[in-house]
């Protein structure tokens, strides 16, 4: 192929999974509770111009810092409110984060190990899915990337002073958004990485080739202005966040996510699942660089998955997205890996792959059986149907790569990878057969047919973490303020603590909305308590104290 037809083909390529990347963030409604969480919590920053005291459903927040929900009130700002917007930091980190990890791996290991890296985690399911998921594990995993390109590049031999200068300042810059956007662990995880890699590679040049002080000035002046003005202006903060959200959360179950140990392998290997036939060359790539003198980037990367998997392993707190910041770093271990395999070796790798969707497929049927005689059932079966024709059309892909794995290795490659990541892509997207009704998004035009601007809406022994950003109206906890705990029992009188309180207020009080579960509807009309329904899905219900207007 001439060059120009060649380049025109890779910008056509590179615009096409552009579009595949940012076009699915308004496909999906909100999910709780994360990403009902976040949006919401920006939306209320953007309303009321505070963007220092974090506040969620009117009382304060301070579990974590502000990065991410400053940069999707920004969204808000230029674009307005809604789904997408909610989701596009976490996509422009995921994009960054792959950028950025192909960047190093151009500088340590050449141009086809960077686009291998790329390929390798467009086709990650974890890394394509926490990108398009409003939850802080992107935007601190994309940032943590950050630190271990910059890290990387600054180190390498061939790197200029003011290069090295450069990319360590790059590498503290990113460190500092790291922590404002989920906490000490943007700091503590590459220190960490570090102290384990020069034990390990007794290379403790690198701790002379940190930049430390000028490095930790500029972590210093990007982190610093926000937790000075918001322990100001909240004495209680210092303790609820550093203690209570870090130190109590780590070492106990003090947020009720314990796992077990190996809470984390099946999350792993799920997260590379297109990629474990490339887990031995991986194991050998860091083994035999750990044999080198000097720099060791291999193994770096080697301890920085190990170390952040280990870390979180051995946490009283387990979430999923918790691991997502191992996976650039598995990615060009991956790719390194991948650089090696002949034509042979590669087609016996599709040829697993393959296996795994027939078995897929196969199992179909046993998803579209789950939910009993619920309405549930039928939303398993219809996403069922969807995986059944996603899944046929990734064999293709598959087929297809296999086909020309024997002559065009890279492009089979890229076929494959391809395929992976529309595979994931789209059936994340399809996940709206359940998303819908999670988000509750039928329940809000009912609700702002009837809605006041200042009139109150009760949340009746449940938060629910979607209803008040699509109503752009937040609600009063009652009873059990779930994780607003911390801020009902600073702002009391923006609660109900007890249901007999709720029960004289409804009706007494002004016109209201409440939202609570079947259960505490049927609790409330024994105590012959008069609401009117005004909405209801399978798992909440909209109660009004005044009957409505008939249409």
């Amino acid at each position: 192929m001439p060059p120009l037809a060649l380049n025109a083909a890779v910008v056509a390529l590179v615009a096409a999974i552009a579009l595949a990347w940012f076009l699915p963030l308004g496909m999906r409604h909100l999910l709780p509770s994360d990403e009902g969480r976040y949006a919401e919590i920006a939306r209320e920053m953007w309303a009321s111009g505070d963007w220092v005291t974090i506040r969620y459903n009117d009382v304060k927040y301070f579990e974590k810092p502000p990065f991410q929900m400053w940069m999707t009130a920004i969204a808000y700002w230029a674009f307005g409110i809604g789904e997408w917007q909610a989701r596009l930091w976490v996509a422009l980190g995921g994009a960054f984060g792959l950028g950025i990890s192909m960047l190093a791996a151009d500088r340590w290991f050449g141009r086809r190990v960077a686009v291998f890296t790329g390929l390798i985690l467009l086709a990650a399911p974890t890394w394509n899915i926490a990108s398009h998921f409003n939850s802080l594990d992107m935007g601190v995993s994309a940032a943590l990337a950050g630190v271990l390109a910059g890290f990387l590049i600054a180190q390498h031999p061939q790197a200029s002073a003011m290069q090295q200068r450069n990319w360590m300042w790059f590498a503290w810059a990113a460190m500092a958004v790291a922590m404002l956007t989920k906490g000490l662990i943007g700091i503590v995880l590459p220190g960490l990485v570090l102290f384990v890699y020069t034990l390990i590679g007794r290379d403790w040049q690198r701790w002379r080739r940190l930049h430390a002080g000028t490095g930790l000035l500029i972590f210093l002046l990007i982190v610093e202005p926000w937790f000075y003005l918001i322990s100001k202006r909240n004495p209680e903060f210092v303790s609820f966040f550093f203690i209570h959200e870090h130190f109590a959360r780590y070492l106990s179950g003090v947020h009720h996510r314990g796992a077990p140990w190996w809470y984390f392998v099946p999350q792993l290997l799920v997260g590379m699942l297109p990629w474990l036939g490339l887990s031995w060359g991986m194991a050998r790539v860091v083994r035999e660089d750990r044999a080198e003198s000097g720099f060791k980037p291999a193994l770096l990367l080697g301890v920085w998955a190990a170390v952040i998997f280990v870390f979180f392993s051995v946490s009283g707190s387990k979430l999923p997205g918790y691991i997502v910041p191992v996976f650039p770093a598995l990615a060009i271990l991956a790719a390194v890996a991948l650089d090696r395999l002949d034509a042979a070796q590669w087609r016996r790798q599709v040829l697993v792959a393959a296996a795994l969707v027939v078995a897929a497929y196969l199992a179909l049927p046993l998803l579209a059986r789950q939910g009993g005689d619920t309405p549930l059932h039928e939303q398993f079966r219809a996403y069922a149907e969807v995986l059944a024709w996603l899944l046929a059309l990734a064999a293709f892909g598959i087929a297809a790569a296999f086909l020309l794995g024997r002559r065009h290795l890279e492009r089979s490659i890229a076929v494959y990878a391809l395929s992976m990541f529309f595979l994931f892509g789209a059936a994340l997207v399809a996940h709206e057969t359940f998303g819908r009704e999670r988000s509750g998004v039928a329940l809000v035009a009912p609700i702002q047919r009837v809605l006041e601007k200042d009139m109150p809406i009760y949340s009746v022994r449940l938060l629910d973490h979607t209803l008040p950003f699509y109503l752009r109206h937040t609600t009063i906890m009652v009873e059990e303020p779930d994780e607003l705990d911390f801020g009902v029992r600073r702002d009391p009188q923006k609660w109900i603590p007890t249901l007999e309180g709720f029960i004289a207020v409804w009706r007494d009080g002004p016109r209201a909305l409440a939202v609570m579960s079947h259960e505490t509807l049927a609790v409330l009309r024994e105590r012959k308590v008069v609401m009117f329904a005004l909405a209801a899905d399978s798992r909440r219900v909209v109660v009004s104290n005044f009957a409505q207007a008939q249409p």
